[in-house]
């Protein structure tokens, strides 16, 4: 759910590099991988009505080599989001963390040990 999905298509395009497939009044559509969808829409505008307090989530991009999570940061920090873990190794993988402008979480993983070299 989005506060604007005008500024949330926006900020998607921008960090996917590649527009929305599909808009209408309030909804955004945008095509990730494998036919995976990410859809966006205006909480006030939610049928049925969202709670006034919902969750939130951590959309995670983890097809990726330790590499692509430098340069993906590099682009995201150009792009003035904002960071909320620096890129950095973990148990689960090389990773960082930024926000999207509604504050959802989105973390870029390299989870493949093979990846890393």
């Amino acid at each position: 759910m989005s506060k604007n999905v005008d500024i949330s298509t926006e900020f998607y395009t921008k960090i996917l590099g590649r527009p929305s497939i599909n808009t209408y009044p309030g909804f955004a559509v945008f095509l990730l991988k494998d036919n995976f969808i990410l859809g966006l829409q205006e909480a006030d505008k939610i049928t049925p009505k969202a709670p006034n307090h919902y969750g939130g989530f951590e959309l995670s991009f983890n097809d990726v080599t330790k590499n692509d999570v430098d340069e993906i940061y590099s682009t995201w920090k150009k792009l003035n989001v904002r960071i909320e873990l620096e890129p950095q190794m973990l148990d689960f993988g090389y990773t960082f963390v930024g926000n999207d402008p509604d504050g959802h979480r989105l973390r870029v993983c390299a989870t493949d040990t093979s990846k890393f070299e």
